[in-house]
C-alpha cells in the first residue's frame, strides 16, 4: 500500500496540516473507502461473534499459548531490524492453528495482537497499514475458520492422523491464503491502479512462501492439538525459518533502491557485468539505454521534494511495466535511470526506448492545483558497436545522452559509429 507518511507545510485551508497527522487522508478515495469498509466488516465480525461465543479457559489459554509462540518470533524479528521495505514474515504459523483449532472470533483477534506487538517492537509504520493489515488477514482467518469447522466440527480430530481432517485443514488454510493475498492485493492496486495484478499477488517467490506458511500452519496445528506443550519443540523450527526469510529479504532490500524500488547503481553494475559476460560467450547482442528525466529540478524547485520524489517512483514504475522480466533496470541516481536490453539489436533498443519515452511523457502526477508531467531524454549503446566492456557501453550511452540534451530533450539519440581509418599499406601513393 502506498502512504505518504511525512508531515506536510501548512495550507491555506489546513488540509495539508490534516493529512500530517492523518496520512490516511492523503490517499485515494477509493483506498480510504475500501479500507473504511474493511475494517468496519472486521468490527461487525468481531461484535457478532463475540456474541455468540461461549469463551472456556482451554480456549484461551491455546489462544495465549500461540500468540506468545508469535511475540517470540516477533523479538527474534527485532533483534535483526526490519527496515522498509521487508515485508514477508511466518506468522501465519501461529495465526493458522488459531483459526484451525478455537472458534472464529480468535481469529480476528489474534492479527490485531501480533500487529500491535510489530508495530511496538519492531518497526512503527503508518497506523492505517497496521489496521489494515489486521483486518484483511482476521478477515481471511475467520473465514478460513468457519470453513474448517463447517467440514470437522470437532477440531480435535485433526490430532488423530486421519485424512479427511487433515485434508479439510489444507483446504482451510489455502482459503486463508487466497483471501488474504487477495484482499491485501485490492489495497494495492486501489492505491497504485497504475501498477500490474502480478506485481500485488503472486510470483513464483510469493507463491513458494505462501505453501511454506500454509505446511507451518498445519504441522503446528496439529502438534498443538495434540499436546499444547509440544508448541516448546515447534518454536525454534519456525523461529529459524523466519530469521532466514528475513535475512534474505534484508540482503535483497540491500540491492535495491528505496525510492524507487528498483536495483541500485552498484547492484546494476553487478547484473550488467553478468550479462554482458554472457552476452560475449554467446555471441548475442545487447543494448544499453541510459535514461534522464529532463528539467528535474524544475520539478523539485516548483513542488517540493516530496512530489519530486512521487515522479521519480511513478517513472520507475513505468519503466517496469513496459520492460520485459530479464530486462536489468536500476537507478543510477538523482533523476537518471540505466536500463540493459539482453538480446536487443539496434533496431530494438531504438523501439524500447522510443515506447518508454512515450508512456513516460503520458504519465501526469497531481499536485495541489495541476498535474506534473516530465519527459525523458535516452541515450542508447549497442555492445560490439559503441563498446565492448560496461565501462565503454555507458561512456557512449552518456555521449549520446548528452547529445539528445543538447538537441533539445525528449528525444532519443545513438553514437555515431566513425568508420575505422584506412591502414597505410591501403593508403594511395
Amino acid at each position: 500500500m502506498a502512504t505518504t507518511s511525512h508531515t506536510s507545510v501548512e495550507s491555506r485551508d489546513g488540509v495539508s496540516s490534516l493529512v500530517g497527522r492523518w496520512p490516511l487522508l492523503g490517499q485515494r478515495r477509493s483506498l480510504v473507502g475500501y479500507l473504511c469498509g474493511l475494517v468496519t466488516l472486521d468490527l461487525a465480525a468481531i461484535l457478532l461473534l463475540a456474541a455468540f461465543t461461549h469463551f472456556r479457559w482451554s480456549d484461551l489459554l491455546t489462544f495465549a499459548a500461540l500468540m506468545g509462540c508469535g511475540a517470540v518470533c516477533i523479538e527474534a524479528t527485532r533483534r535483526l531490524g526490519m527496515p522498509a521495505g521487508v515485508s514477508r514474515d511466518l506468522l501465519s504459523a501461529w495465526w493458522l492453528p488459531v483459526a484451525l483449532l478455537l472458534p472464529p472470533v480468535y481469529a480476528l483477534f489474534a492479527p490485531i495482537v501480533l500487529q500491535f506487538l510489530l508495530q511496538l517492537r519492531v518497526r512503527a509504520t503508518v497506523l492505517y497499514r497496521r489496521v489494515g493489515s489486521s483486518a484483511a488477514i482476521g478477515l481471511a482467518g475467520c473465514t478460513a475458520s468457519v470453513v474448517f469447522h463447517e467440514l470437522v466440527p470437532d477440531p480435535s480430530a485433526l490430532s488423530s492422523g486421519r485424512g479427511s481432517p487433515i485434508a479439510a485443514a489444507v483446504a482451510a488454510a489455502t482459503i486463508f491464503a487466497l483471501l488474504n493475498t487477495s484482499l491485501i492485493a485490492i489495497a494495492a492496486h486501489t492505491a497504485d491502479p497504475d501498477i500490474r495484478w502480478r506485481e500485488v499477488l503472486w510470483d513464483r517467490e510469493s507463491f513458494l512462501l505462501d505453501v511454506v506458511e500454509l505446511c507451518l500452519g498445519v504441522t503446528v496445528a496439529i502438534a498443538c492439538g495434540l499436546n499444547l506443550a509440544l508448541l516448546v519443540l515447534t518454536l525454534p523450527p519456525v523461529v529459524l525459518l523466519q530469521r532466514s526469510l528475513l535475512h534474505a529479504q534484508l540482503q535483497a532490500a540491500a540491492r535495491t533502491d528505496p525510492k524507487t524500488g528498483l536495483l541500485n547503481a552498484a547492484a546494476w553494475q553487478r547484473e550488467a557485468d553478468t550479462e554482458i559476460v554472457r552476452a560475449r560467450r554467446t555471441g548475442e547482442t545487447l543494448a544499453l539505454l541510459l535514461i534522464d528525466i529532463d528539467h528535474f529540478k524544475r520539478v523539485n524547485d516548483t513542488h517540493g521534494h516530496l512530489l519530486g520524489d512521487q515522479v521519480l517512483i511513478n517513472v520507475a514504475a513505468t519503466l517496469r511495466s513496459q520492460l520485459r522480466d530479464y530486462d536489468v533496470v536500476g537507478r543510477f541516481g538523482g533523476e537518471e535511470f540505466v536500463v540493459l536490453l539482453p538480446r536487443a539489436d539496434i533496431n530494438e533498443a531504438r523501439m524500447v526506448a522510443e515506447r518508454l519515452r512515450c508512456r513516460i511523457s503520458r504519465m501526469a502526477v497531481p499536485a495541489d492545483d495541476c498535474m506534473i508531467t516530465v519527459t525523458v531524454s535516452t541515450g542508447v549503446a549497442i555492445m560490439s558497436i559503441h563498446g565492448d566492456d560496461l565501462i565503454e557501453l555507458l561512456a557512449a550511452a552518456d555521449l549520446a545522452l548528452y547529445r539528445a540534451k543538447e538537441l533539445g530533450r525528449d528525444r532519443i539519440c545513438i553514437p555515431i559509429v566513425q568508420p575505422p581509418r584506412p591502414s597505410s599499406e591501403d593508403t594511395p601513393t
